[in-house]
């Protein structure tokens, strides 16, 4: 079994970013003859090129990208277990649950009033983060969990505990004629002419082509909504940062969304373990009709 260190993968993963030897060595402070020296090191132990080198600069080969994406991963991963070492071994440390700012807010405050009634278990610290955020946070080790939303958010490298499911809405200016109805479609909702869908990013961080403005932020988001620059479409139990300015109309036929407590693949820390404990006690919101009851293993 060949086995790797962090600090050459640290080294492959700076040449790869930069495409150049020079520009990868000054970020990691090192000469650029031994930084060549340890990828070719490292193509050998492998037994795969890594790297096209010709005059025209470097190129990652197609071992190379799946290195890279494993290498990112794995650096994570380290970097993730030592903060949560170092965390541990603070007096005042407490679970951490990353949640977007505004999603879910009846069930996070829920949440935490039912983490308080575990034995031993104090309530987590709360980290409110942007539109897709929550697995960054968790797999950088800055959270020990997150309240996160299938299908759409990125479970690369976590596992999840369901809670909900429930329909979405439209959320769309207080002004606008269609506010007025009971319910709209997906097909009337993404062909409303002066209203073009707000456009959120993929788990990759790229945007999706439209003539509607990027998402970036859920205070960017509001105002976009209240000035009738875009519409959206989200969960129901997202509404708790509209203003007066917006009105959620149901869409039945959208996707159902399932609000999940996600944390690093694997079995559940003690108090990670807790707080799915607490969540089973939990019953959905009753004033969303859509919801389902929390998962409650059977």
């Amino acid at each position: 079994m060949i086995e790797l260190e962090t600090r050459e993968l640290r080294y492959f993963v700076a040449v790869a970013e930069h495409l150049h030897f020079g520009r990868a060595a000054l970020e990691l402070g090192i000469a650029q003859p031994p930084l060549s020296r340890a990828v070719s090191q490292l193509e050998r132990r492998l037994g795969v090129r890594l790297f096209e080198r010709n005059r025209r600069g470097v190129a990652l080969t197609e071992a190379g990208q799946v290195l890279l994406r494993e290498a990112r991963a794995t650096l994570e991963a380290v970097s993730a277990a030592a903060l949560r070492t170092q965390r541990a071994q603070d007096p005042g440390w407490a679970l951490v649950l990353a949640s977007k700012a505004g999603a879910s807010h009846a069930l996070l405050q829920r949440l935490l009033e039912a983490s308080t009634r575990q034995a031993g278990m104090s309530a987590p610290e709360v980290l409110l983060c942007e539109v897709g955020e929550q697995a960054g946070l968790v797999r950088s080790g800055r959270a020990d969990a997150a309240l996160m939303h299938q299908p759409v958010d990125d479970f690369t490298g976590l596992d999840a505990e369901p809670l909900f499911a429930e329909g979405q809405v439209v959320i769309l200016p207080a002004r606008h004629p269609l506010a007025s109805r009971d319910q709209l479609s997906l097909a009337e909702v993404a062909h409303v002419p002066d209203l073009p869908m707000a456009r959120w990013p993929r788990v990759d961080g790229s945007y999706p082509d439209g003539p509607g403005p990027e998402v970036h932020t859920q205070s960017q988001l509001a105002q976009l909504v209240a000035l009738g620059k875009a519409l959206l479409v989200i969960p129901a139990s997202s509404g708790a940062w509209q203003w007066t300015e917006h009105v959620a109309v149901p869409v039945p036929d959208a996707p159902t969304i399932t609000t999940v407590l996600a944390w690093p693949a694997g079995p559940p820390s003690p108090g990670v373990a807790s707080l799915i404990k607490a969540a089973k006690t939990l019953r959905a919101p009753a004033k969303h009709d859509a919801l389902l009851e929390v998962n409650d293993g059977n």
